[in-house]
């Protein structure tokens, strides 16, 4: 049973707040609710991606980020009307009210399952000669280097494992052979692995087209020198629920000028702003994507995959972004492999 006072918030509560309960809870979703229980609205982790789209911090309340309208049911209703409810508005949660819109339920669609398990395809990119690792990198491929006492590329893969995501194919090039006899047929880390192996240097995107069979639904593609904590189920949740031809997950990067920035118009000072900082956002290198990308991949060239994104937008297909809150950090050079072993340490 769910004890739902576990997901109340108040609509006073912090971004941070409403995280901590979503992330914690089996359900993916808190309930907003007022002194008396009753229901204001209901808040999802999509609902909060696209608060953080508009600029929204980690410290700003969730009153104009929750969903204020929700599909809610009456205590009275029967589980075939809950069912019906749940497919009619795509979801799987429906709150159940009592008088004067008091929450005294929530009925949970896949209630009773320890973990749901997934059938999408994972792609790693994990073929670069990681270069700018020198010389760390000269016998060992730069997703086998260890973070703690393990490689990257093995807690990437247990990541997609404890979410649930557990066919992948690996896309190898240098020291291929360094990642094929660790992970072998990947049944000792409890998934099932698959490669594929470059002949030559194919972009972030290339590769997709040496698949053996084109992925039958959604699948990911993500870069294996990568250390995060993203949740791949919501991920997911969120390409489906938008009807994604692609998604991205993007980074919010400030960059502050190091000086004051000086405003003119001809000859005149209009402002003057000292040290501003501009906030973008930027590639994380994962992505979700539906199979018929792969159609517009050229075989056996050099592709990037920001160049099939550009491709996809210039035929109006739907394309989005999934900003990401959690722990990220794109292993590039040896400052950054500095902080992955100093960051993994709080993980362990």
């Amino acid at each position: 049973m769910i004890n739902i006072n576990n997901i109340f918030l108040s609509s006073s509560a912090t971004i941070q707040e409403a995280l901590s309960v979503i992330n914690t809870g089996a359900v993916k979703i808190a309930l907003v609710v007022s002194d008396n229980n009753q229901l204001l609205g209901t808040l999802s982790d999509g609902d909060i991606r696209r608060g953080l789209l508009r600029k929204k911090t980690l410290d700003d309340t969730i009153e104009d980020v929750y969903f204020k309208n929700p599909i809610t049911a009456n205590e009275s209703d029967s589980r075939e009307e809950l069912l019906r409810l749940c497919s009619m508005g795509r979801i799987g949660q429906v709150p159940i009210l009592g008088k004067n819109k008091q929450i005294i339920n929530l009925f949970v669609l896949d209630e009773g399952l320890s973990q749901r398990q997934y059938d999408n395809t994972v792609v790693l990119m994990v073929g670069g000669l990681g270069a700018r690792l020198m010389p760390l990198t000269e016998d060992t491929p730069k997703p086998m280097l260890k973070l703690g006492n393990k490689p990257i590329l093995q807690t990437i893969v247990e990541g997609f494992s404890k979410h649930g995501f557990t066919n992948i194919t690996m896309c190898l090039g240098y020291k291929s052979s360094v990642i094929r006899d660790f992970f072998q047929d990947g049944s000792r880390f409890g998934v099932n692995i698959d490669y594929i192996v470059e002949k030559q240097r194919m972009g972030t995107a290339g590769a997709l087209a040496l698949l053996k069979e084109k992925p039958c639904k959604s699948f990911f593609v993500m870069n294996g020198d990568l250390l995060t904590r993203v949740n791949y189920e919501q991920m997911l949740d969120y390409h489906e629920s938008h009807g994604s031809k692609a998604t991205m997950c993007v980074r919010k990067y400030d960059i502050e000028v190091p000086y004051g920035v000086v405003d003119v118009d001809e000859e005149n000072i209009v402002s003057i702003e000292e040290k501003p900082i501009h906030n973008f956002f930027v590639n994380a290198g994962i992505y979700l994507l539906e199979p018929n990308c792969i159609d517009l991949i050229p075989e056996d060239k050099f592709y990037d995959m920001t160049l099939l994104f550009e491709q996809l937008m210039a035929e109006n297909n739907k394309v989005i972004s999934f900003p990401l809150q959690e722990y990220w950090l794109d292993i590039g050079n040896h400052s950054d492999f500095t902080k992955a072993k100093k960051d993994i340490k709080t993980w362990l």
